[in-house]
């Protein structure tokens, strides 16, 4: 951090606050306590029948990989609103989400990940300038090694395993 997001001071500090116990830059021009904290990834596992909607990334990072329509929650929208608008944005679908399927932290990089199962009415999506790609894959056919990240894969292997038994529980983890 180089400058105070409340008054502009260049001035910053790295010190643990009263009654705090980690370093936090501050401003001692203002008194400003600059907190940053980890960021929330939104998805869904989007589901039609038997098969499982996967995008090819037409971005950065991991371009032409393989994942699940995912990305940072905005301001002023649910967890659950942000699951949808990132389907929408990556494959130009909707679904009618479902329960909570994985809650994996991830601290190396300040993410946690919240990943829901939705369930498609019809097979309708689309290539977007997010995704190159967009398909239906049935466990058997899913490029695993072509997967762009670990929480993809962990939270793939949840949804088949637990799909066996048609009983969804909530893995929470952290993937190091």
């Amino acid at each position: 951090m180089k400058f105070c997001s409340e008054c502009g001071s260049a001035n910053l500090t790295r010190r643990v606050p009263d009654g705090d116990h980690r370093v936090r830059f501050a401003c001692p021009d203002c008194g400003t306590v600059h907190y940053k904290n980890p960021l929330v990834v939104c998805g869904v596992v989007p589901v039609y029948g038997d098969k499982v909607l996967l995008c090819k990334r037409g971005i950065e990072p991991r371009y032409g990989k393989w994942t699940l329509p995912a990305g940072f929650m905005e301001l002023e929208e649910s967890v659950e609103e942000g699951a949808q608008r990132e389907l929408f944005e990556e494959a130009v679908a909707k679904v009618e989400l479902g329960p909570l399927l994985t809650v994996l932290s991830v601290p190396r990089i300040g993410q946690v990940h919240m990943m829901y199962l939705g369930t498609l009415a019809e097979p309708k999506f689309e290539t977007t300038p997010e995704s190159t790609e967009v398909q239906l894959y049935d466990e058997s056919e899913i490029p695993w090694d072509e997967i762009a990240f670990r929480t993809v894969a962990t939270t793939l292997k949840h949804y088949f395993a637990q799909r066996k038994d048609g009983v969804f529980t909530v893995k929470c983890d952290t993937l190091l």
